[in-house]
């Protein structure tokens, strides 16, 4: 496995990868698709059990089934809010609903699984690093989760059994737009140093 392909400085990779929401149509080699889950896999988890699991999906039909459920579990998390149409959304939201509606095009979609009694801790930082990989391969992504009223659905679709555990869905494909920078607060709003409330040095 060429793994020097990810050689774009940690740095920038860090300080330009943002949420990406939007594809080009076009395939993802296979190759590349390897190279992804190879670096998520190198990610630290819990006493090193490997808990985590990766469901590759790029056929377009089976993208297109999942995109139904996709689009329903997001309405599904809107409507627990109080929305019930777009007309409803603040205009923040925007973005995340076009996904919703264009999930059932999207080139690649990995979903972050894990064995039973795989822990989010032990799945989180390999989806972290899977997006690290995507950005220094110029492919788009933004991690997602479902609603739990259309798991079954989702399971069926795929043949997950009940006792693995979802994390993560993660749209993958090159990105209509441009990568970072993206937009923060300051960090001297945010960390505090020693104790709950205060001022960090740089603030």
């Amino acid at each position: 496995m060429d793994h020097s392909r990810l050689s774009m400085p940690l740095g920038e990779a860090i300080f330009t990868q943002r949420a990406i929401r939007r594809f080009k149509p076009d395939p993802i080699p296979v190759a590349d698709l390897q190279l992804l889950v190879e670096a998520a896999v190198r990610a630290p988890n819990g006493g090193n059990r490997q808990p985590g699991r990766f469901l590759v999906v790029n056929d377009p039909e089976v993208i297109r089934q999942f995109g139904a459920v996709y689009r329903d579990a997001w309405w599904a998390k809107r409507r627990d809010e109080g929305f019930h149409n777009r007309d409803d959304l603040p205009a923040a939201f925007g973005p995340a609903a076009g996904l919703a509606d264009a999930m059932v095009e999207v080139p690649c979609v990995v979903f972050a699984l894990a064995r039973p009694g795989g822990t989010a801790d032990s799945v989180i930082p390999a989806v972290q690093n899977l997006l690290l990989a995507a950005r220094a391969l110029a492919i788009g992504s933004v991690p997602t989760t479902l609603h739990a009223s259309d798991m079954p659905r989702f399971r069926a679709l795929f043949g997950i059994p009940d006792d693995v555990q979802f994390h993560f869905c993660v749209p993958l494909g090159y990105p209509v737009g441009h990568f970072g920078p993206n937009v923060r607060k300051p960090t001297s709003e945010t960390t505090y140093l020693n104790h709950w409330g205060a001022e960090v040095p740089w603030a």
